[in-house]
């Protein structure tokens, strides 16, 4: 099955309703990153216990992301090839994003984060198949940094929204029953009206193409049991391309490092900012609220650079590019513990907005190339396991020496994420971009 080059090329309004989707689905992201350390704290949870409870994500992304993938390969539906999963996974992650800010116990928001992850990641792989499937392969670098854009656009609402409310004449101090602001009782609403009616636009605006005869025959022709779902997983696994396999180390170093940071800021602002470690301080509610807007302003540099990568990226190619924008996170991130007044934490957040932009676009522009197209689907999931893996990896094992060589400190931890994103800039530079990932970049 080959890759198509007569796909009609798209127009750039195309492309940002065909990726509007993925602003629901990383909007419900930038929720769990910015608010749900805060919950599972007003439930009652310890600092260290933290990487644990966020075990849902990496665990459901392995067993679900490459299945999915798999399964969207081989699914030739009235409704398409990808676009039953959409939806599938936006119903799921909705129910979740509304139920979640009424927990009422630890556990509950424990298993709601498992069910909010599992439709998030339902959708996340046919959606980065999509764009390979629908573009030619001269709009890969404007798809998947499009893709890149909205997360940054989508993420900066998701942290602002809190604040924006508290703008507006909100009380933030105002607490349910459960001691859960209220203001995030409203945003996790609003997230789930946005994560079901954002893909159903981008499927009625920018339907799937139709598949070939040819791929008909194909897909007709192949076992849709889940034993041969597993094979096909298998055996994609041992055919790996060589630039896959290359970027497992720096996807490994990038994650973990990523995992700490997302987890443990709000610890870190509440100690260095508003000298508190007690979540049902004023103080602590003020560095989620601070949490919110600087991660809204480090989204916003992410939505503009994302665009300002485009050229970049096909002039400089996407190695390099990753590469210094990793750099640029994980200095942000190291000065980031060092501070001790609101203002001056802006700015270290621009390097983390740059890294962010390229970490949701670059790595995919450098896979899309390497990847028969017939396997898009498994092989974007089996990638998307090079993110979930190191989260487990994380979550499994920083609590071993959370208080051991970190001193229980969460400005170590912020420390030690922003040492990986340096590291995993290095090993970014060892990756060997095929030569048509470097020609179909400079087409687009």
């Amino acid at each position: 099955m080959k890759n198509s080059t007569t796909k009609p090329r798209l127009s750039l309004r195309q492309i940002c309703e065909m990726n509007l989707g993925f602003f629901g689905l990383q909007f419900s992201f930038g929720l769990q990153q910015s608010n749900v350390s805060a919950i599972f704290s007003f439930l009652g949870a310890s600092e260290a216990s933290m990487p644990l409870l966020w075990m849902a994500g990496p665990i459901t992304g392995l067993l679900v992301q490459p299945l999915i993938g798999a399964m969207s390969d081989r699914t030739a539906s009235r409704w398409g090839r990808r676009t039953p999963y959409f939806m599938i996974g936006a119903v799921i992650c909705s129910l979740g994003l509304l139920a979640m800010p009424f927990s009422s116990t630890l556990w509950i928001a424990a298993s709601l984060l498992w069910m909010l992850d599992a439709g998030n990641n339902i959708t996340m792989e046919p959606y980065r198949a999509y764009v390979s499937d629908r573009l030619d392969s001269g709009q890969h670098s404007l798809g998947f940094l499009t893709q890149s854009a909205f997360t940054g656009l989508a993420q900066m609402l998701s942290y602002l929204t809190p604040s924006i409310m508290v703008y507006m004449g909100m009380n933030q101090h105002m607490l349910d029953a459960n001691h859960i602001p209220v203001i995030t009782r409203i945003t996790f609403m609003i997230g789930a009206v946005l994560s079901l009616s954002t893909v159903a636009w981008s499927i009625l605006r920018v339907p799937e193409l139709p598949l070939t005869p040819q791929q008909h025959a194909e897909i007709s022709g192949q076992r849709r049991s889940l034993g041969a779902t597993l094979r096909e997983i298998w055996l994609a696994i041992v055919e790996m391309p060589l630039v896959m396999r290359q970027l497992a180390t720096m996807k490994l170093l990038q994650w973990y490092g990523m995992a700490c940071y997302w987890q443990f800021l709000t610890l870190m602002i509440g100690r260095t900012i508003f000298h508190t470690s007690d979540p049902q301080s004023p103080g602590f509610s003020d560095a989620v609220l601070v949490n919110g807007q600087i991660g809204g302003f480090s989204n916003a540099v992410a939505f503009a650079g994302a665009f300002a990568m485009i050229p970049l990226s096909r002039r400089y190619g996407p190695k390099l590019v990753h590469s210094v924008c990793l750099c640029a996170a994980g200095l942000g991130m190291l000065a980031l513990p060092w501070i001790g007044t609101k203002a001056m934490l802006f700015l270290p957040m621009v390097g983390v907005g740059i890294g962010w932009a390229s970490i949701m676009g670059n790595p995919y522009i450098m896979l899309a190339g390497a990847i028969p197209p017939e396997r898009t689907g498994v092989y974007m999931g089996i990638f998307n396991m090079f993110i979930v893996i190191p989260m487990l990896i994380q979550s499994l094992t920083l609590p071993w020496f959370y208080h051991s060589w970190l001193h229980g400190d969460p400005r170590q931890v912020v420390l030690l994420a922003g040492s990986l994103l340096i590291a995993a800039a290095v090993a970014t530079l060892f990756v060997g971009a095929p030569a048509r990932t470097h020609s179909a970049i400079e087409a687009g």
